[in-house]
């Protein structure tokens, strides 16, 4: 009898070999189902409940992976993938993770049967790299046309990357709002100088794209009716100051010996608070935002003077206003001058549904824009604006690298045939890997199929007839429920999408592939300890 030899800690799970692996796969096969049927234009949302109870309602791979809190630890490599295609591209999410979980089941028989995951792991690499080559030598380049040209292909994409969302009916009118808010955008397209307000009520066609800033009225004292509403060529003040009287520190104490004395002190609290005041009034502006609180006798003197204030701005808005018209945040009222006001030609309030929104237009150096969402429930417009972040992406991708390819799987199928093609001219058991790998591209127009109830095999041997007689652009028609040259009927997609996609897709399988071994330390707490019986006591008393 050999004594027993305990090298891990008392509840360590351990589990290693192919059992372990295939049961991995198993794991990332039922991530995708979760959402494998919000694929394409057809798709279904998830509404999802979290522990709070706020239920959220997505069609947005990344969005619904995010929200299911995973824990087996090789799934979660397929929520990490889905992340950084969110992060990377920001549409194509569903498809990664379709993709990659196709891929491991296409491979998993092989690897029940004993063929070692290294050399999968090698077909599944050498396959990405024919996809990779084929992909950008198939790619359409858009030449640098017209600006009325580049445009139409922008509004493309856009719509194409919302037509699987909430919104696609109104995707025509979305696509140009999108369009028209990167464009305005700087060489660098930076995504924060895009605001999404969203103001419940209204119809989706009510909303609109104002090309500066806008933001929710903040909270206003008594006075603030009096200062005008609107303002032609006017000079902004944006400040980091409060311009109220400060609450004394609890623990000073004076000793004053007459009333004289104390009213001294007070009026030299006023005269600082006027002091500032008149500064600000002094330098010309008309407009006045600051990120702290303006109390009730700044607001009325603003207001006697014809100057419009606003406190408490939220940061982000502040700086975009910056951004857009110039000036500088200021934090002290001593040196405000000219040099550090923005301008800015044409500054409203406005009402818009229940808020009241201040706009700021026509700013010399406008290179930010707002989007000012309208519609019926609160997560309808939650989706609506992360629906339209994926196209805003899309767009700022098709701007940077302006090719594309046919989506609806044409690109998917073709990559198909070119493996099953190469998958024929060489031996030994890649045949079979890169083979498998083919039929796993496929799911993607299989699951368009799928989702939008059509026969899957009846039009996938469709599309197998015509890639192989050379349509390459050849993929699902959702509306004719039939097959159709989907570069003709413009649905395209960047094809940095599906590069990044493939790419994700395929590492993923591998590193889930080639991991063979599973060590679990217990939680702290779980295994029997000693200190009483709530396991090690957690010090100074704070709650479990």
């Amino acid at each position: 009898m050999q004594p027993q030899i305990v090298l891990l800690k008392e509840g360590t799970d351990t589990s290693q070999g192919k059992p372990q692996l295939v049961s991995n796969i198993n794991a990332c096969q039922s991530i995708v189902d979760a959402v494998r049927t919000t694929l394409g234009p057809r798709g279904m949302d998830k509404l999802i409940v979290d522990a709070q109870g706020k239920a959220t309602i997505s069609n947005d791979g990344a969005t619904i992976m995010k929200l299911l809190e995973i824990v087996h630890p090789a799934a979660k490599t397929l929520v990490d993938i889905a992340k950084s295609q969110d992060a990377e591209v920001g549409d194509g999410t569903t498809s990664v993770v379709l993709l990659a979980g196709e891929f491991l089941k296409q491979v998993k028989p092989f690897v029940e049967e004993g063929v070692h995951p290294r050399v999968v792991i090698k077909a599944i690499r050498k396959a990405l790299q024919l996809c990779m080559d084929k992909i950008n030598e198939m790619a359409v380049r858009i030449e640098k046309q017209s600006k009325s040209e580049q445009r139409a292909l922008l509004e493309k994409c856009a719509a194409t990357a919302m037509s699987s969302k909430l919104i696609h009916q109104q995707k025509d009118f979305f696509s140009k709002i999108v369009v028209d808010a990167v464009l305005s955008l700087d060489e660098l397209l930076p995504l924060n100088m895009i605001g999404i307000k969203k103001v419940t009520g209204g119809s989706l066609e009510e909303s609109q794209l104002v090309s500066g800033v806008a933001f929710k009225k903040t909270f206003s004292y008594a006075g603030f009716e009096m200062a005008p509403k609107a303002y032609e060529k006017c000079k902004i003040a944006l400040l980091n100051i409060e311009l109220e009287l400060k609450a004394e520190r609890d623990n000073a104490e004076i000793r004053v010996n007459n009333v004289k004395e104390y009213q001294k002190v007070v009026d030299a609290e006023w005269q600082i608070l006027y002091n500032k005041l008149a500064k600000i009034h002094e330098s010309g502006a008309n407009v006045v935002l600051s990120k702290l609180p303006i109390g009730d006798v700044a607001t009325q003197y603003f207001a006697d003077r014809n100057i419009f204030c606003a406190g408490r701005v939220p940061e982000e808005d502040l700086k975009r206003t910056m951004k857009a018209c110039g000036g500088a945040v200021m934090t002290t009222a001593n040196d405000i001058n000219a040099n550090v006001l923005g301008l800015c030609d044409h500054f409203e309030e406005r009402q818009v549904g229940g808020e009241r929104f201040n706009l700021f237009q026509g700013c010399p150096n406008a290179k930010t824009s707002t989007l000012i969402l309208r519609g019926g429930a609160e997560q309808f417009l939650e989706e609506t604006e992360r629906s339209l972040h994926d196209a805003i992406m899309i767009v700022r991708r098709t701007i940077k690298h302006d090719s594309v390819v046919a989506g609806g799987g044409a690109i998917e199928m073709e990559l198909s045939k070119l493996l099953r093609d190469y998958s024929r001219t060489i031996a030994g058991k890649e045949q079979l890997l890169i083979a498998a790998i083919a039929k796993g591209l496929e799911i993607i127009p299989r699951q368009l199929c799928d989702n939008a109830g059509f026969d899957a095999t009846n039009i996938l041997n469709k599309l197998r007839q015509k890639h192989a007689q050379g349509g390459q652009w050849f993929g699902v028609d959702i509306t004719k429920e039939d097959i159709s040259d989907n570069f003709e009927q413009c649905v395209w997609e960047p094809s940095i999408i599906k590069i990044n996609a493939l790419t994700a897709a395929a590492e993923a399988a591998c590193m889930i592939l080639s991991v063979d071994e599973t060590i679990k330390s217990p939680k702290a707490g779980e295994a029997p300890m000693a200190g009483g019986p709530m396991g090690m006591g957690r010090g100074m008393g704070r709650p479990m």
